[in-house]
């Protein structure tokens, strides 16, 4: 059964930086897409960055040249290094991973989530 745990959210003011981690723990060998979800307060969920297991990513375009997503494959933990932090980011961040063939920003595609963790951006 495949579990993931999020990490590293927290508050910060606007311009700011923070690291988020997910590890996912899995008993099979099967390669994984993973990817960053947000959902702020009266907003729908969406998606924010994915990477393959060969390190492939794709971004929104809101967070383009402010955010990076990474993969340590040995580790089975992806980052989400957010930089150039803005109000808009607050959110409740949730990491989410599937083994289709497909590596998007689709929610619909994913079969496996974190439990989210909170960041606020202060202006």
């Amino acid at each position: 059964q495949e579990r993931l745990v999020a990490s590293g959210g927290g508050s910060v003011q606007a311009g700011g930086s923070l690291r988020l981690s997910c590890v996912l723990s899995t008993s099979t060998s099967s390669s994984y897409c993973m990817a960053w979800f947000r959902q702020a307060p009266g907003k729908e969920r969406e998606g924010v960055a994915s990477i393959d297991f060969d390190g492939s990513s794709k971004y929104d375009d809101s967070v383009k040249g402010r955010f990076t997503i990474s993969l340590d494959n040995v580790k089975s933990t992806m980052y989400l290094q957010m930089r150039g932090l803005k109000p808009e980011d607050t959110a409740m961040y949730y990491c989410a991973a599937h083994s289709h063939w497909s590596c998007g920003l689709g929610e619909n595609d994913y079969d496996y989530w974190g439990q989210g963790t909170q960041v606020t951006v202060s202006s």
